[in-house]
């Protein structure tokens, strides 16, 4: 008889939206023969006509809740009581509904495997009250999981400092995307196309330093940028937009979500530039990877680590400049070639999913969790951002029996 797995936390499936749809749909690819799987979809997304009762060999539920901003705390918490009466274990996305697991630690047998996100509580989007909200349920999510999961070596490391937390590493893969050469239509609808041009797809946000690319590629006007977010769902993209709209060599385009028309634009840039400064392994960057563009990427930990240190860096828009302008198309080949390296050994969402795998079997055969505390009590505060060969020398092939 097959376990049952509950996936909650994303707006659903089919997946048209970000790093946790893309997540979830290639989990259940991957493992509906090995798990019974219920998916928790966002009814604000799906109209009625297009929900399917299951997808992939999933069972999808619908919920009348966005999955995103204050409602995801009530989305997830009734998604969470759903699933306790129909699965063995929960693979939470997310750290909003996570003020419930002390009390299913306490009253069920459930398992809860909880994937963080990053350190969302840092993100400038967020309030002072949401700020605190999200920095208290990351301390629940991490304390009351049976297994907590870090995207990226740097978020590890947090965790295992703030919490004394082992938590598991596990990225994203890449490798649904696809090098695709340009049609004659696609050149007609995008004529950027015919010439070279950097790319950049993200959601519209303070701490993805949409403002300091823009205003680099503004003083670089025989350089083209192109760049695809929901510039519209908030002042913050609304201001740029208005800004920078009339520069010629800058492309702003809304939203793609069909991931052929998006890997053509993306697959034929020259270069890509990737300015997330918060968070952990970004989905768009290991996919940027997996298609073995030069990536420039903003020079946090986070980046660092995704790209074993091998892009090129940049923290404020004259280094971006000096970047674009003076970096060789010899240097370029090489970054390129570099992360299409990476990302194979990486980013293939065989390895990802054999990672889900190992981790909610091992949930179902242990009780106690994994710690780091006795080694952390031995170092001084002051060191402890450096702890990284302690503590993740058995990490690398975790998921391997």
């Amino acid at each position: 008889m097959k376990n049952k797995l509950a996936i909650i936390g994303t707006v659903g499936l089919p997946a048209c939206y970000g790093g946790f749809e893309t997540l979830a749909e290639r989990l259940v690819e991957h493992t509906t023969d090995d798990y019974e799987i219920t998916v928790y979809c966002s009814g604000k997304k799906y109209a009625k006509s297009e929900r399917k009762a299951t997808y992939k060999g999933a069972k999808l539920t619908y919920l009348p809740f966005k999955a995103n901003g204050i409602q995801s705390i009530i989305y997830d918490a009734i998604s969470i009581v759903h699933a306790l009466f129909k699965s063995d274990v929960l693979l939470v996305l997310g750290v909003a509904g996570a003020w419930l697991f002390p009390f299913i630690r306490l009253f069920t047998s459930t398992r809860i495997i909880v994937s963080i996100d990053g350190i969302e509580w840092k993100r400038d989007k967020w309030n002072k009250l949401a700020k605190w909200y999200l920095w208290w349920a990351e301390g629940l999510a991490v304390k009351y999981s049976h297994i907590d999961i870090s995207d990226n070596e740097s978020i590890q490391n947090y965790t295992a400092q703030r919490y004394g937390s082992l938590s598991q590493i596990i990225e994203y893969g890449a490798d649904h995307t696809l090098k695709i050469k340009p049609t004659v239509e696609d050149k007609k609808q995008y004529s950027f196309l015919k010439k070279s041009y950097a790319f950049k797809v993200c959601r519209i946000e303070p701490e993805n330093n949409v403002h300091v690319i823009l205003e680099a590629f503004s003083e670089m006007q025989k350089y083209t940028l192109v760049i695809v977010g929901n510039w519209n769902s908030s002042d913050y993209g609304r201001e740029l937009k208005d800004k920078f709209l009339d520069y010629t060599n800058l492309i702003l385009l809304d939203p793609i979500y069909d991931q052929k028309k998006l890997d053509v634009l993306r697959s034929n840039a020259m270069v890509y530039v990737h300015g997330h400064s918060a968070g952990g392994t970004n989905p768009s960057l290991v996919e940027a990877m997996y298609l073995g563009l030069p990536v420039i990427a903003f020079g946090v930990s986070y980046n660092r680590t995704t790209t074993e240190h091998r892009a090129l860096y940049f923290s404020t828009r004259n280094e971006l400049i000096k970047l674009i302008e003076k970096t060789s198309v010899r240097e370029l080949k090489n970054v390129s070639t570099a992360m299409k390296k990476i990302a194979d050994k990486r980013y293939t969402w065989k390895t990802i999913a054999n990672k889900y795998d190992y981790l909610v079997q091992k949930s179902l055969r242990t009780t106690k969790k994994q710690t780091v505390k006795a080694r952390l009590s031995k170092t001084p505060n002051s060191k402890l951002i450096n702890y990284e060969v302690s503590h993740l020398q058995n990490q690398k092939f975790f998921y391997e029996k």
